[in-house]
């Protein structure tokens, strides 16, 4: 039997090369249907979301445990492991393929189980555990780093040797199209005397990937570079929004508080590990050398493209302000998973790890308004005069992902969500 991620296969289903949904991806989500289905698992075929619920309760899947698809998040799935994983994909793509008649000539079925993303209403596909975010490209870093402390030495002392994160606020992880409120906090510009409380002036976007943790491990224990990624079910766009004069405020001596709390959008739809696969490239060279529990002999980052469009209220379609590509990242996914448990931290079925914003040796690669109204000093230019530093109430602000393979995109859909003003 071909394997999932063959070139050459095709669906019974017609789908267009440029969608993010070919049988070669088959990403997992949380969908339901406007004739009154409670949220379920799906995936996403074309412009379809194929029913989980339907075809195992029609006997079509095995995974040893009923009802894992009749429920309102991926987390009893992901907990039974790779091997379910795999063998799972596998089935579902035999089930979509061109040549197999049990799916494709099963009207009945097939009326029951293939439901148009245009009539589905998409979830966060996950219960969310716990939420850590990273700062794991070295070009946003020393972005960041010239702006507020050297350009000459813009780096940390320790950035070139940990994988830099912070605990984030798993409470607040929405999903695309999910509107966000302007947060409030405490500001203090540099020439008050004093802070006072009112609503965020400079609200940021962050264009990062995220890490769908599938498996635990045990609190006391380390990990392997194997073990994390065998722990790793897929990943997500994930847009980590920022208030920076929040930020810039709170942060020393401690970090990020407030300022990212509020608000942490993703896209629907996982991506699976394995459908990355043929995507995997080696990062970026690590000088120094890692410490030994860091090293990695495996391609661990993928070679995904991303872009970030912002459109105001005025406009009718967002202009692209940033293309980059996750292969960048100088820590990669494994290397933060494995330094996350080295303290003996347990992770959990269902936590998520930020990447940390993504950005690109480019100027047109830069994940972040931060950089590229390069903190605020350099506004972007829109179309009918208007411009922007950073996001203004109303501003709509969209990240797409893929993975380009010969005649067919792997691809992540979006992660979407516009600014309402503060109470």
């Amino acid at each position: 039997m071909s394997h999932p991620n063959d070139p050459t296969l095709r669906s019974f289903i017609d789908i267009d090369p440029a969608s993010n949904f070919p049988i070669q991806n088959l990403p997992y989500g949380v969908f339901s249907a406007k004739d009154g289905l409670v949220p379920r698992v799906g995936v996403a075929i074309g412009d379809y979301v194929l029913d989980l619920c339907e075809l195992d309760q029609d006997g079509r899947l095995d995974v040893g445990e009923l009802g894992v698809f009749a429920a309102p998040s991926l987390n009893r799935f992901m907990a039974l492991g790779p091997k379910v994983w795999s063998r799972t994909r596998a089935r579902i793509s035999k089930l979509l393929r061109h040549d197999n008649p049990d799916l494709r000539d099963n009207d009945e079925l097939r009326r029951r189980a293939l439901v148009p993303i245009k009539d589905a209403k998409l979830y966060l596909p996950i219960a969310v555990a716990g939420y850590t975010d990273f700062y794991s490209s070295k070009e946003h870093a020393t972005n960041v780093g010239a702006m507020f402390r050297d350009r000459t030495n813009p780096l940390l002392p320790n950035w070139l040797h940990i994988p830099i994160g912070y605990n984030g606020r798993a409470s607040t992880v929405v999903v695309s199209g999910t509107t966000v409120r302007r947060p409030r906090g405490q500001l203090k510009p540099p020439r008050e005397e004093l802070p006072s409380f009112g609503p965020c002036k400079r609200l940021d976007f962050e264009l990062e990937m995220g890490v769908v943790v599938g498996q635990p491990s045990p609190m006391g224990e380390m990990l392997t570079e194997q073990q994390a990624e065998e722990m790793i079910f897929g990943f997500v766009l994930l847009n980590d929004w920022s208030a920076r004069d929040i930020q810039q405020w709170e942060y020393v001596p401690l970090g990020p508080f407030q300022a990212k709390a509020f608000a942490t959008s993703i896209s629907p739809w996982i991506v699976t590990r394995e459908a990355l696969e043929p995507f995997r490239v080696h990062g970026p060279a690590q000088e120094p050398t890692p410490l030994s529990y860091l090293r990695q002999a495996g391609a661990n980052n993928y070679d995904i493209v991303l872009d970030v469009g912002l459109r105001t209220p005025r406009m009718n379609e967002p202009q692209n302000i940033c293309r980059t590509n996750f292969k960048y990242m100088y820590w990669s996914s494994v290397q933060q998973l494995v330094h996350h448990a080295s303290s003996g931290c347990a992770m959990n079925v269902g936590d998520l790890l930020g990447s940390g914003t993504i950005s690109g040796p480019e100027e047109s690669e830069r994940g972040s308004l931060l950089e590229i109204s390069w903190n605020g000093t350099a506004a972007i230019e829109l179309p009918g005069g208007e411009k922007r530093t950073f996001l203004e109430d109303g501003d709509s602000l969209t990240m797409r992902g893929w993975c380009q393979g010969n005649g067919f995109r792997v691809g992540f859909g979006e992660v979407e969500g516009t600014i309402v003003p503060a109470l």
